[in-house]
């Protein structure tokens, strides 16, 4: 077998490598989301009467720390597998070549930690929506104005040059990769957290919405994690998320209209 037929059966299988890790993390993720949604719509069908919202304690709040993670990474990690996949491809030949060149895993996990820290802050910014009995048993915003304005400021913000920056590295994975390569396994993680910080930058407006439509509506998420895809994924994806912005602007503006 020649030297190329090697390469290319290698590169084939660490291929099939990262994208089963992908899918089982993600498949794994929304089972989890499946099942914690399901089990809260029972507790909430079962209850009587209404009640009070459940104390905050530090193993609550851990909990939905958790739910946040791995929520985050139901909702963003397959927009990010083709830069973890051309990530895993480059390094593969790199090794050939003689080069250090961690596997994707630590990419990805660098990755993970920038939603990680963003869970983190959506779990304290649920705490404070529930201690001011601003959240429904979905766990969505049940003031009017808050889901006006979090919906003008969500689709105001798909128009900014901030957002169009971000979503240009995250639809261009090659130029990122190829312009911020860094070396080693600190490099890898270096480069995974970057390329987070990218992906935050583009989407965390989006991800507030979950307030608007439900942390816990399932639905909702999906909706918005497909739409994360698209507008990553997608021919023309930076025309159809300015559409969506200017759709969401005219959602939030009507819901603030109402209370007039």
């Amino acid at each position: 077998m020649s030297e190329t037929s090697v390469l290319a059966s290698a590169l084939r299988r660490d291929r099939l490598i990262v994208i089963g890790g992908l899918l089982g993390v993600v498949a794994l993720s929304w089972l989890y989301l499946f099942r914690r949604t399901g089990m809260d719509m029972q507790a909430m069908g079962d209850m009587a009467m209404p009640m009070a919202p459940m104390p905050w304690s530090p193993g609550y709040f851990a909990l939905i720390v958790a739910m946040w993670i791995v929520m985050m990474a139901a909702m963003m990690l397959p927009s990010a597998a083709p830069v973890i996949l051309l990530y895993a491809t480059i390094a593969r030949r790199r090794r050939q070549q003689g080069a250090a060149a961690p596997a994707a895993g630590l990419f990805a996990l660098g990755y993970v930690v920038v939603w990680a820290v963003f869970g983190l802050l959506a779990a304290t910014l649920q705490w404070g929506l529930d201690a001011a009995l601003l959240l429904s048993p979905l766990m969505a915003t049940t003031s009017v104005a808050v889901a006006g304005l979090v919906l003008v400021a969500a689709g105001l913000y798909q128009w900014t040059p901030l957002k169009q920056a971000c979503l240009r590295q995250c639809r261009s994975p090659l130029d990122f990769l190829l312009g911020d390569w860094r070396e080693g396994s600190r490099g890898a993680v270096a480069m995974g957290t970057r390329h987070g910080l990218f992906c935050l930058g583009c989407c965390w407006m989006l991800m507030l919405l979950l307030f608007v439509g439900g942390v816990m509506n399932l639905l909702w998420i999906a909706v918005l994690a497909l739409f994360v895809l698209i507008e990553k994924a997608a021919p023309g994806g930076h025309w159809i998320g300015r559409a969506a912005g200017a759709v969401l602007t005219a959602w939030g503006g009507a819901a603030l209209l109402s209370l007039a």
